[in-house]
């Protein structure tokens, strides 16, 4: 689905994966569930590019609904997966998210659930190799993504702001919908490790100025990084 010349999203608003798409090629931001090759195949044939236009992933943490099929973009491909050194592990599947027990409501709950096992959300293969990053480089890749160091969702957890799309994709910096209970708006993300740490960060995007905030989970906000900031504090004091 395009969002923006050269924008555009695979997925839905339960997991979404997102390309920035250029004449040099294409960026792949996040590898959602692994059942999300096919879309992504599809949406490169509808662009008139395949798998081979693809010049590198961006993984925005290491979870396994955003790494769903880097692993066989990288060794079926070649292509090289990008995550912040304090992902690498959490990616090959080394290191485990913090367990916590958020709020959640049955019905939201069951439709993430049947969404993830359709797409083979409980079948992860992890990665075996990674290309570390750790924050404010510009990665020699379509559309000039700028990674943002952006921890508390996890200690690894980045954003990549793209001037060329103007876009800033945030992955679990922050949702628009939560996938535990339906609720919908920018809004802090569940399964955080550090909610303090992850609130906080975001004051680390308002340099972005971007029209787009892309999260991985939820509907894409097109109202600019300063209101989805605030949206989220204000969610956030709401819930205390």
């Amino acid at each position: 689905m395009q969002l923006a010349p050269g924008l555009h999203r695979i997925g839905n608003d339960i997991v979404a994966v997102y390309l920035i798409v250029t004449e040099e090629g294409v960026t792949v931001i996040d590898a959602g569930l692994p059942g999300h090759w096919r879309e992504l195949l599809d949406e490169l044939a509808e662009l008139g590019r395949d798998v081979e236009d693809i010049r590198g992933l961006i993984l925005t943490h290491g979870d396994s609904d955003h790494v769903g099929f880097a692993e066989r973009l990288r060794r079926e491909h070649g292509v090289p997966v990008y995550i912040h050194s304090g992902d690498a592990a959490r990616a090959k599947g080394d290191s485990k998210p913090k367990t916590s027990r958020p709020s959640m409501r049955i019905g939201p709950l069951l439709g993430y659930l049947a969404y993830a096992i359709r797409r083979g959300g409980f079948r992860t293969t992890w990665l075996t190799e990674v290309t570390e990053i750790r924050g404010g480089e510009t990665l020699d890749l379509p559309g000039a993504p700028e990674i943002i160091a952006l921890p508390g969702h996890s200690p690894g957890s980045i954003a990549v702001f793209s001037p060329s799309v103007d876009a800033v994709f945030v992955g679990d910096g922050l949702t628009t919908r939560h996938v535990l209970t339906g609720r919908r708006g920018p809004q802090p993300a569940p399964f955080t490790d550090d909610p303090e740490q992850a609130l906080d960060s975001l004051e680390r995007l308002r340099g972005a100025a971007a029209k787009w905030v892309l999260p991985g989970h939820g509907h894409p906000w097109s109202s600019g990084v300063d209101a989805a900031i605030a949206a989220v504090e204000a969610e956030s004091r709401t819930a205390r």
